[in-house]
């Protein structure tokens, strides 16, 4: 007897297991579905946004008001041969994409919408977040050196130089954010600027740089050096097409997402309001930002990018994150 109600109690733990796990699979299937349709209709807004600043129309002949461009603009992507250059490393070619759109996706994991909505809820959230985007540039220098194209390695190149050099700046101020807010949980600082003050009035400095090392570490304009035309033909994804570049796409464009999601949860609040609404037009107006700096402003030298970070805005973190600390241990 005793036999039998183990025996049905492993069956119903093996059944409830399964269960869970098809839950969550299922959850985490719709989740990803959804951010790749968000990253396919921000291209056009992002479109269309660039149109107005330059008063013509942007895409306005698939669908009402050109809503399916997106969708055409994937499936003639997918349609396209895809192209491996002689003498290239296929391995860590065609491996250097799925890379970056892996990392791209995996960092929304720890992202969250609301106290109870985030697929896993890590304590030390804002350094797994630092941990994600800080080996992205391994899938960028791998895909030029694999490409065998001196374009896609000098591409290569001057993006990881720029995304390491301001990745230190990026540091520092997750560094500051988590000292003013004792946490470096995600969750907590939602919390506890709902319940205090916006970060971005405490630290308003902090807030403005952290605008301008969002568009470094994303590669947008005006820090899109990898993307020289006239200088590098693209960067270092130069020699990939068809689906291998619609990773590289995503994963960039998914980047931007959740650089405005970790720019509204650090900064503005998050999801610390009971309007939804209100969180997601926080996310929006980041977007906006990223579109119309790319529409307003010309491109930097490259000398003047690294010049800013390691002369300007690193040296000032630095002295920003010591003066804080004081500040703490005298208070404390």
């Amino acid at each position: 007897m005793e036999n039998m109600v183990i025996h049905d109690s492993y069956e119903y733990s093996i059944v409830h297991m399964l269960i869970l796990f098809s839950v969550q699979f299922l959850f985490d299937l719709v989740f990803i579905v959804g951010l790749l349709v968000s990253v396919a209709y921000f291209t056009l807004l992002e479109r269309k946004l660039m149109a107005s600043v330059q008063r013509r129309l942007g895409p306005n002949v698939v669908g009402l008001y050109g809503i399916l461009q997106p969708i055409v603009d994937g499936v003639k992507l997918l349609n396209k041969e895809v192209i491996v250059p002689q003498r290239s490393s296929s391995v860590l070619f065609f491996l250097s994409p799925v890379i970056v759109f892996f990392l791209s996706i995996l960092v929304w994991s720890i992202l969250p919408f609301s106290v109870s909505s985030v697929i896993v809820d890590v304590d030390l959230s804002l350094l797994f977040l630092f941990l994600l985007s800080s080996l992205n540039i391994y899938g960028l220098v791998a895909a030029g050196w694999s490409s065998n194209s001196k374009y896609a390695f000098l591409g290569a190149l001057r993006s990881g130089a720029q995304v390491i050099s301001y990745e230190l700046v990026f540091g520092f101020i997750l560094v500051i954010v988590g000292l003013v807010g004792q946490s470096y949980n995600l969750i907590d600082l939602v919390i506890l600027q709902s319940e205090e003050v916006w970060f971005m009035f405490v630290l308003f400095p902090i807030f403005l740089i952290f605008l301008v090392v969002m568009l470094a570490e994303t590669n947008r304009a005006p820090f899109d050096l990898a993307e020289a035309e006239a200088e590098i033909v693209a960067g270092y994804n130069v020699e990939y097409s068809s689906i291998t570049f619609a990773m590289f796409f995503l994963g960039e464009y998914a980047n931007m997402l959740m650089m405005a999601f970790v720019s509204s949860t650090l900064f503005v609040g998050g999801f610390g309001s009971s309007c939804c609404f209100l969180f997601f037009a926080k996310i929006l107006f980041f977007l906006i930002f990223f579109v119309i700096v790319r529409a307003s402003l010309p491109r930097y030298r490259y000398d003047q990018l690294m010049s800013l970070c390691w002369r300007v805005l690193l040296p000032f973190c630095f002295s920003f994150l010591v003066f804080l600390s004081g500040i703490v241990v005298y208070c404390c």
